[in-house]
């Protein structure tokens, strides 16, 4: 069954009025007839099982048939700070990262960040990287669609960051599995947590001194060193495998 987020405004029950591109890809795509079923959902943790009604102008009249609130979602807010790769590996890390459930991503410009990014060229940037968030929301039936932030300096980060419960900073040069697991196996359900990863240049030392200073677990991924796409889907995979219910 095809499946369309729409906001919290667009539900008028009995029925939903879904605008924007996706009546597009409905209509002219999908081809999808009066009578035809979809998913619905709300970003807001609920979804709908609707029959299409019919197309008015730019909108698309679906009938509610089912609501329930969606459970996939982690007990656990999760915010990836990923350092600026090069190329189109931003892409990637969206999308994995909202898959695996993370609930935003904030681009940094890390100092050994190659990439530079700002005015016209970030919006586009960031415009490009949300909708890929949001067709990666689609595909794994997430309840939310997980938001990715304006670029922004390691300082302001960190300052985003401290209104979280626990902060993970892995580096290069911790050392001790052990530490690692104790401190993902210690967040709980409900907690908020940060991820910092650095670009493919890893975090300077005085990077990872502020991040300390600030409260930060800085942790371990393993011996092998990890490419900075690599990195944030195996710290995501571990806090899913320990929180999810």
């Amino acid at each position: 069954m095809q499946h369309f987020f729409v906001t919290p405004a667009q539900v008028e029950k009995p029925c939903i009025y879904m605008e924007g591109s996706d009546v597009n890809h409905m209509k002219n795509v999908l081809r999808m007839k009066p009578g035809e079923q979809v998913e619905i959902s709300d970003g807001d943790n609920r979804k709908y099982v609707c029959r299409v009604r019919g197309y008015e102008a730019d909108r698309a009249v679906l009938e509610i048939l089912e609501e329930r609130e969606l459970d996939t979602e982690l007990p656990s807010r999760i915010l990836l700070f990923q350092g600026l790769p090069k190329g189109d590996k931003m892409e990637l890390v969206i999308q994995k990262a909202v898959e695996l459930g993370a609930a935003g991503i904030v681009p940094v410009a890390a100092r050994r960040c190659v990439v530079k990014l700002d005015g016209p060229k970030a919006a586009k940037k960031v415009k490009r990287w949300n909708e890929i968030a949001r067709s990666a929301a689609k595909q794994a039936g997430r309840g939310i669609i997980p938001k990715v932030g304006d670029v922004c300096g390691f300082d302001q980060a960190l300052a985003l960051a401290g209104e979280l419960d626990v902060i993970l900073f892995p580096y290069e040069l911790a050392e001790g599995m052990d530490y690692t697991r104790q401190v993902i196996g210690s967040v709980r359900p409900g907690q908020s947590v940060g991820i910092f990863i650095g670009p493919e240049g890893g975090f300077e030392r005085e990077e990872e001194e502020k991040a300390l200073a600030a409260g930060a677990k800085v942790i371990t991924l393993g011996r092998r060193i990890l490419r900075t796409e690599t990195a944030p889907l195996a710290v995501l995979a571990m806090l899913g495998y320990c929180l999810e219910p």
